[in-house]
């Protein structure tokens, strides 16, 4: 007898897709209102000036500019200048 089952349908698990989570935007490039700059599970970035929150954490530019990251208080700040 053997010691273990057979390896059927619901042993083979199968890799999900990825999610596209990260930044689109970095420092020092252009950016257009309404682009996405950041998409993130929860607050890692948050946002500065001329940068708003989706209701799922994704940053995204309020007007055009060029993307800037900064450190305020131990916090990840990116704005739009």
């Amino acid at each position: 007898m053997s010691k273990t089952k057979a390896g059927g349908k619901t042993r083979q698990k199968t890799s999900r897709p990825g999610k596209r989570l990260g930044v689109k935007l970095f420092g020092g490039q252009e950016v257009k209102t309404g682009q996405i700059i950041v998409r993130q599970r929860g607050a890692h970035f948050h946002p500065g000036d001329g940068v708003g929150v989706g209701r799922d954490f994704t940053l995204f530019a309020l007007k055009n500019g060029v993307v800037a990251f900064k450190k305020h208080q131990g916090k990840q700040l990116i704005c739009v200048t």
